[in-house]
């Protein structure tokens, strides 16, 4: 399932209360996605990983009751007691099979020990497959039954939009949309310390925000996604400099139009950040204008950008003329 999908997905069974299990390879943002739905709809989010955790922990420590004359457990502090929100077990399947068996009964009856979930709590979980080659124990059939499973894919449109919307280095988005396999390589049949993600690339969008000297990127960006790839970006990222004065084409629209295909997509994802931060009817006509005498891929994916992050095309002046040339490419 695409994130776009998850998210709902998961939006849905929450509020249901159905226990979910999110499965998928490290660093495509699961975790992030969960976390997304909880500041969204302003739900608490507690994460847990029960990976750090003894078969104790959760159900707490005993103590001696004397008006009861029985022992008790003393639930822990870290789970939640009131309110609404997401009890995240990140990582449940890193965690050895005794400590997952103590999670059985808080899944399933929302209790353990003397410890209720509160009604407006929602359990969901994450982790990587079996064969990611991660630190993961096979989840006993039991703890499994208790979840709706869901798996995750890598989506690159879904991804550009949300590196829009969190203000990755338009360098970034730029070089990915130019090469979109290179958004993700991991490959559990190699032993690489470095490999292209999601969240690696987040963390080279960071480096190129640093101010580091140039010298050091090569090394640097390498170790978040491999060196081949890391001279395969920086190469890419040099071709910002040929690109047209993309404020001027969005006061004007009028500007020269570049032939090189790597150029081309750096002035694609140009034009659509410059217009999200200063958007206007002005400004969006002359954009349109302009990405009439664009290669036509490249004019249907600066408007499909811009109508994914919510701009409507409809009333602009100039979008009847854009859609008569471009419109056999919509179908």
């Amino acid at each position: 399932m695409r994130a776009n999908e998850i998210n709902s997905s998961v939006t849905a069974m929450i509020k249901a209360q159905i226990p979910t299990f999110v499965w998928g390879p490290p660093g495509i943002g699961k975790s992030s996605i969960v976390k997304q739905i909880a500041e969204t709809n302003g739900y608490e989010f507690i994460d847990l990983r029960l990976s750090l955790m003894d078969p104790t922990d959760l159900k707490g420590i005993p103590f001696y009751d004397k008006d009861e004359h029985q022992a008790l457990w003393a639930p822990p502090s870290f789970l939640p007691r009131s309110g609404e929100g997401i009890l995240f077990l990140d990582e449940l399947n890193s965690a050895p099979p005794a400590v997952q068996a103590s999670a059985y009964q808080l899944i399933l009856d929302r209790k353990v020990g003397e410890y209720t979930l509160p009604e407006g709590w929602a359990i969901v979980a994450a982790g990587n497959r079996e064969g990611d080659r991660g630190v993961v124990y096979r989840m006993p059939s039991p703890l499994a039954n208790r979840f709706v499973h869901l798996e995750m894919d890598v989506s690159v449109e879904d991804w550009r939009d949300w590196a829009y919307e969190s203000g990755v280095d338009e360098r970034v988005i730029a070089y990915i949309g130019y090469k979109s396999d290179d958004l993700f390589s991991f490959d559990p049949t190699k032993n690489e310390k470095s490999f292209a993600t999601p969240r690696s690339w987040e963390f080279v969008s960071s480096v190129l925000r640093s101010g580091m000297d140039e010298k050091l990127l090569l090394e640097t960006i390498g170790g978040a996604i491999g060196k081949e790839r890391a001279v395969r970006f920086l190469s890419f990222a040099k071709v910002m400099h040929k690109l047209p004065n993309i404020e001027a084409i969005l006061e004007s629209g009028q500007g020269s139009y570049p032939e090189e295909v790597d150029v081309l997509h750096a002035l694609a994802t140009g034009l659509v950040m410059a217009v999200r931060q200063n958007p206007s009817a002005e400004r969006m006509d002359n954009l349109l204008n302009y990405t009439l005498e664009l290669q036509s891929e490249f004019s249907v994916m600066v408007v499909q950008d811009l109508q994914r992050a919510g701009f409507t095309m409809e009333e602009q002046k100039a979008f009847d003329k854009w859609v008569g040339k471009f419109a056999y490419l919509l179908a």
